[in-house]
């Protein structure tokens, strides 16, 4: 259970790189990818641990706090200006992650299965994810398609050695379909395709869109998982944690105005 998300995570990257490597148009090499690269492979491997052994719902969940991170890096590296909206955003997503991992410890230690460190590997996920996005700023000239799959070959690499010290490095039978679709369905495709979108849509329009995905997530895991005996289902706590995460994301991306200048932050 403890190296299962390592090596969801390898070939996942893999499978990505079939569809990513064709879709390259050209290569380059700058400073920035170094750190860009690191912050997600270790979003990619905190996440995928964080999932297989602790609850799905609260690791979605934690790892969206990833736009108050983009935001403090955005003021301290690049000293972007705020609005009060920005603040609020802070102050919701953290009261929510503060109340999850409290309710979690309370709740959660005195079971023997309890994993204290997967909610950890979440905030670290989200915060390695808001390290590709402030990375990434800086490199608005190079291919999109280039710069993801450098991501996923580092992500590889990285991950490979620990695989095979696990002996988890070859899938069987319908594995392999479900590996691919994740690699190329769940992480080179979507990846690709929000690059690009990015290029003629407003920023403002682009953050709502993607706040369906941690509302819809934990639904979908819910629906598919319930009566697995390994699934861990979202005790009443990540509800509200979550609410107050998404009052914070949709209060800071929902008002602006087409054509202000908050749009283009």
């Amino acid at each position: 259970m403890e190296t299962r998300g390592l090596a969801i995570a390898f070939w996942r990257a893999l499978f990505a790189l079939t569809l990513l490597v064709p879709l390259v148009r050209r290569v380059s090499w700058k400073i920035g990818m170094v750190p860009m690269t690191l912050c997600f492979a270790t979003m990619n491997l905190s996440f995928l641990s964080a999932v297989t052994v602790g609850s799905p719902a609260n690791t979605i969940w934690l790892q969206y706090l990833a736009p108050s991170w983009v935001m403090l890096g955005a003021i301290w590296i690049f000293g972007d200006k705020t609005v009060g909206r920005d603040w609020f955003m802070l102050v919701c997503c953290t009261a929510g992650v503060l109340f999850i991992l409290f309710m979690e410890y309370f709740y959660s230690t005195p079971n023997p299965d309890y994993r204290w460190w997967a909610p950890i590997l979440a905030i670290i996920s989200g915060a390695s994810y808001a390290g590709v996005i402030l990375s990434m700023r800086t490199l608005p000239k190079e291919d999109p398609a280039w710069l993801i799959a450098l991501n996923h070959i580092v992500t590889a690499i990285a991950v490979l050695p620990f695989v095979v010290l696990s002996g988890a490095a070859i899938p069987t039978g319908s594995l392999w379909l479900i590996l691919a679709a994740l690699g190329i369905f769940q992480m080179g495709l979507p990846y690709f395709l929000f690059a690009h979108g990015l290029k003629t849509t407003p920023s403002y329009i682009a953050a709502l869109i993607t706040l369906l995905e941690p509302v819809l997530l934990p639904i979908w895991v819910h629906i598919t998982r319930n009566g697995d005996p390994s699934y861990q289902p979202p005790g009443w706590w990540t509800w509200v944690g979550a609410l107050m995460i998404l009052i914070g994301l949709v209060s800071r991306y929902a008002f602006v105005k087409k054509g202000s200048t908050e749009e283009s932050t």
